[in-house]
Order: C-alpha cells, then structure tokens, then sequence
C-alpha cells in the first residue's frame, strides 16, 4: 500500500482494525497525492451543552472548526448538523428567533447541511432526592432524535463511500455502536471530538480511531462575523451574547 502523508488525518495511530486508505495512487510514471475526503458529522445540542453554553462563542462556524481539527491536506467534503428547533423557555423566550439566526448563518456554508430532531419541553413529577416520598412538579425539556439521525446518515455515509474519514463532534455514547460498525466494519476511520475539556469517555475512545480535542482558542478562533452578508440578501446578526 502507498505510504500516507504525514500530518493528513489518515496517518493518525488507532486501533489495528482502523483500516487506513492509501493517500496516494500512480498514474503511469507520476505519483499523485489525493487529499482524504472528510464528512464532520455534528450533534448540535451535545456540542453546545459540552463545550458552549455560558460562552461567548455560540456564533460558531462549523467549518472554520472542522479545519482546525483537521490536516492542511484534508479536504472537507460535507458536515452534518444535527439539531432541533426549540421552544420558548422560562428565562430565554428569545431562543427560537436567535437560534434561527444561528441555522441562517450555517446556511451560508455551501457544504453544510442541516438535520432536525425533535425538541420537547413538558412538565413532570419527579422524587426529590433528600425525600423519595415526597414529588415535585418540574419542567422537562430534551431533545430527540439527533444521535439516532446522526447514527443514520454516519452508516449509509459510509456505505455509499461518501468519505475517506469520518470526524464525529459529540460524546454521546449511543453512537459507540455505530462508530465501530464504520470503523471495524467498513474499514473506514473515525475520528471522535471532545468538546469538555475532559477525558474522553472510555466507550467512545475504544472505537475511535483518533482524537482531537476541541480548546477554548478553537471555539474563538472559529466565530463567524458580528454579520454576515447574504448574496442578494439581508445581512444575518450575531444574536446578543452569542
């Protein structure tokens, strides 16, 4: 097989079953590099629980980040954002205009797409922790869907040969199965993303086959403008205190 660069993400150390595809192909008498197409599959509401809330780096570009994580020589052939539209909150009744303002701006990336779960908040009763006997009214919010539809597209993504390289920005350990069928498999890499500052879950880290690291400098050095100019259209703001 032809050696792989250095520095490109295929030439990460992983586990043995991390089958890595030749960088270089020859034509004739010429050798020609082929850049590793990456798919960066993104859970919207894990990364922004586990790495942005109660910062000031919520106006993210996603590709700006992807390119950090990756190698000069990769090549970024589609990301996926996994999201849900939300609800007016107590306290944040400007949540669904400003994450709006959030999915317009995502949607000037021409590689980006956007996937939509479900967001439900209802009331429920729960046991307090000091008294079990005793229950208390809480309201409930979570959202649905998105490591099911991330798991989906991951899977047929590879199975179509869509990629070279996955990168997964999420650490949500319902995608463990799905990440080594790639990897193990489908005998294609998969790169996990950490986004807390901690150590990576045990689960996840066995059936990556690397990891990167996503630092406070990455998230500021990967904003989108204060505004930003549609072709033909009206400029999209930065939402107070994104």
């Amino acid at each position: 097989m032809p050696s792989i660069p250095a520095g490109s993400v295929l030439s990460a150390r992983g586990p043995a079953k991390a089958k890595a595809f030749p960088a270089l192909v020859v034509s004739g008498s010429k050798r020609m590099s082929i850049a590793p197409k990456v798919n960066v599959y993104v859970d919207g509401f894990n990364l922004y629980y586990r790495g942005l809330k109660n910062t000031p780096y919520k106006w993210l570009n996603l590709e700006t980040l992807a390119r950090r994580l990756l190698q000069p020589g990769d090549t970024i052939e589609m990301i996926r954002y996994f999201t849900a539209r939300v609800k007016p909150l107590p306290g944040k009744p400007d949540a669904p205009r400003d994450q709006q303002v959030y999915l317009s701006a995502l949607a000037t990336l021409p590689n980006l797409s956007i996937h939509f779960g479900r967001f439900l908040s209802n009331t429920k009763m729960r046991p307090l922790a000091s008294d079990p006997s005793q229950y208390v009214k809480i309201r409930n919010s979570e959202e649905k869907g998105s490591d099911v539809n991330l798991a989906v597209h991951l899977l047929n993504d590879a199975w179509r040969g869509a990629f070279d390289v996955a990168l997964v920005i999420s650490q949500d350990t319902d995608l463990v199965e799905p990440m080594r069928m790639v990897r193990d498999e489908l005998h294609k890499p998969v790169g996990l993303v950490w986004a807390d500052g901690g150590q990576p879950n045990k689960h996840l880290r066995n059936v990556a086959s690397f990891v990167r690291h996503i630092e406070t400098a990455d998230f500021a050095a990967s904003q989108f403008p204060d505004s930003i100019q549609r072709p033909g259209g009206t400029p999209i703001f930065r939402p107070p205190g994104w």
